[in-house]
C-alpha cells in the first residue's frame, strides 16, 4: 500500500475531506474556547443573579468535558501536546499488535472455507467465460495472443529435448495398441449398422461393369478357347460361352442389387462375420496385424512423413504468427467464439464450470488464507504511521471531532444537572 507523503500529493478527494478535517476541527476548539470564556464570565457576574450559577456549571462540564475528549481524539492518534503521557499515540505504539490481529481477523473471519465458498456460489464464473468467448473482439485478442506464444512453443518443444520424448512415447504406444480386437469391433459395427450390404452393392456393380468391358471377355474367351476341344472352336462355341456367362452373371448380379432379402445377401452376412469374429479371436490374423503394424511403424518412410508435417505445420504458424496468413487466426476466433455461444446455451456445463472454479479457488484459499494474514501483518507493519495517521485523520477524523461537540453538549448537561440537584437539596 502506498500512502501519501503530504497532503500536496493527495488524491483531491483527500484534499477536500483534508480541508472539511480543519474547518472541524476550529469549529471544535471555538466551542471549547467559548465554553470556557462563558464559564469565566458566568464565575464573575455569579454575585449579580444566582442563574449565573447555572451557567457556570454547565459552562464548566462543557469545558471539562470538551477537554476529555478533546484528549481522548488525540491520544488515539498523537501525544497531546507531545508529552509522552501512558497509554497516547495509541496506533503508533500498538502498530505490530494491529498488524497482527489485522491479519488474524482476515484469516478467520473473511477467508474461512465456509463464507469463501458461499460468496464463490454466487458468482456465475460459467456465463463470464461464455460472454466473454462470445464477444468477437476478445475472441479475435485471444487468438492473436495464442498464435504469438505457438512459435515459441513449438522452439521450446525442439530444444529442450521434448519432441524426441514424445516422439518415442507415441511410438511405444502405437505399438502396445492391439489392434485385431479394434479392427473387429470396427467391422461388427460396420456390419450392424448394414453398411456392408452398400459395398456389397458397389462391388457388384464394379464386377459387372469389369466382365462386360471388351478387354475383360476377350480374356475369359482366349482362356475358354484354350480349354475347348478343336471341333467346338471350329464352331466359335467360346464366343457363346462368354456371352452367355456374362449374361448369367449380370442377371445375377442385378436380382442381388433389387432384391434386398436375396439369399445372397444372407451368405454375404454369415461370411463377414465369420470373417470378424475369426479376426478378434484366431491368433494367426492378430499375429499377422501385429506384424503389418510393425513394419508400417518401422519404416522410414513415416519418419519423414512426420519430420515433413511437422515441418509444415511449424511454417504454417510461424507464418500465421507474423500475420502473412490470417487464416488459422479467423479460424481460431470463430472457435472461440463458437465455444462461446455453445457454453451460454448449456446449462449444464456452466453449472460444472461453476463448480470446477469454485473447487479450485476454494482449495487454493485454503492454502494461501495463512500466507495472506502474514502479508496483511508484514504490510501494515512495514507502513510508516505519519502517513497512515494522516491518511486516516482525513477519513476518518471528522466524525472524531464531532465527538468533541457532543462531549460539550453532554458534559454541560451533566453538570447542569448536577448543579441543579445541589442548587435543590441547599432549599430544602
Amino acid at each position: 500500500m502506498t500512502l501519501p507523503a503530504t497532503f500536496s500529493s493527495a488524491t483531491p478527494g483527500d484534499a477536500q475531506r483534508a480541508a472539511e478535517l480543519k474547518r472541524v476541527k476550529a469549529q471544535a476548539t471555538l466551542v471549547l474556547a467559548g465554553t470556557l470564556t462563558l464559564f469565566v464570565v458566568a464565575k464573575i457576574f455569579l454575585h449579580v443573579h444566582p442563574a449565573f450559577g447555572f451557567v457556570a456549571a454547565f459552562a464548566e462540564a462543557a469545558t471539562i468535558g470538551g477537554l476529555a475528549d478533546w484528549y481522548a481524539v488525540v491520544a488515539l492518534f498523537k501525544r497531546p501536546l507531545g508529552l509522552p503521557i501512558p497509554h497516547t499515540a495509541i496506533i503508533q505504539g500498538n502498530q505490530h499488535r494491529i498488524a497482527d490481529k489485522l491479519g488474524e481477523f482476515i484469516e478467520v473471519h473473511f477467508l474461512e472455507a465456509g463464507p469463501v465458498e458461499a460468496k464463490l456460489q454466487q458468482v456465475d464464473f460459467g456465463s463470464f467465460v461464455a460472454d466473454w468467448l462470445r464477444d468477437r473482439k476478445r475472441s479475435d485478442d485471444l487468438a492473436r495472443f495464442a498464435l504469438r506464444l505457438l512459435p515459441e512453443a513449438f522452439s521450446a518443444t525442439e530444444t529442450s529435448g521434448l519432441m524426441t520424448f514424445i516422439t518415442r512415447r507415441l511410438s511405444t504406444q502405437l505399438q502396445s495398441i492391439d489392434l485385431a480386437p479394434l479392427a473387429a469391433g470396427a467391422l461388427r459395427a460396420f456390419v450392424e449398422q448394414g453398411r456392408h450390404q452398400g459395398l456389397l452393392d458397389d462391388l457388384l456393380r464394379i464386377v459387372h461393369e469389369t466382365l462386360t468391358q471388351k478387354d475383360t471377355m476377350a480374356v475369359i474367351r482366349e482362356k475358354i478357347r484354350a480349354e475347348l476341344p478343336t471341333l467346338l472352336r471350329l464352331y466359335r462355341a467360346d464366343k457363346f460361352l462368354v456371352n452367355r456367362i456374362v449374361a448369367s452373371a449380370g442377371t445375377f448380379f442385378e436380382e442381388v442389387r433389387k432384391d434386398p432379402n436375396h439369399p445372397f445377401r444372407a451368405e454375404f452376412d454369415r461370411m463377414v462375420l465369420s470373417f470378424v469374429d475369426r479376426l478378434g479371436s484366431d491368433r494367426s490374423y492378430v499375429d499377422r496385424i501385429d506384424g503389418f503394424k510393425r513394419d508400417l511403424l518401422a519404416r522410414p518412410e513415416l519418419a519423414e512423413l512426420a519430420r515433413n508435417i511437422w515441418s509444415n505445420l511449424r511454417s504454417f504458424i510461424d507464418r500465421s504468427a507474423s500475420g502473412e496468413t490470417q487464416v488459422l487466426r479467423h479460424h481460431l476466433a470463430g472457435m472461440f467464439v463458437a465455444a462461446g455461444e455453445t457454453l451460454a446455451g448449456d446449462t449444464e456445463l456452466r453449472g460444472e464450470i461453476n463448480q470446477g472454479f469454485v473447487a479450485v479457488l476454494r482449495s487454493f484459499i485454503a492454502d494461501q488464507k495463512s500466507g495472506v494474514s502474514s502479508f496483511i501483518s508484514d504490510q501494515v507493519k512495514a507502513w510508516d504511521m505519519a502517513q497512515l495517521i494522516s491518511l486516516i485523520e482525513i477519513n476518518i477524523g471528522k466524525d472524531l471531532q464531532y465527538i468533541r461537540f457532543n462531549g460539550a453538549l453532554i458534559g454541560g448537561l451533566a453538570g447542569l444537572a448536577l448543579y441543579t440537584a445541589e442548587f435543590l437539596l441547599r432549599w430544602l
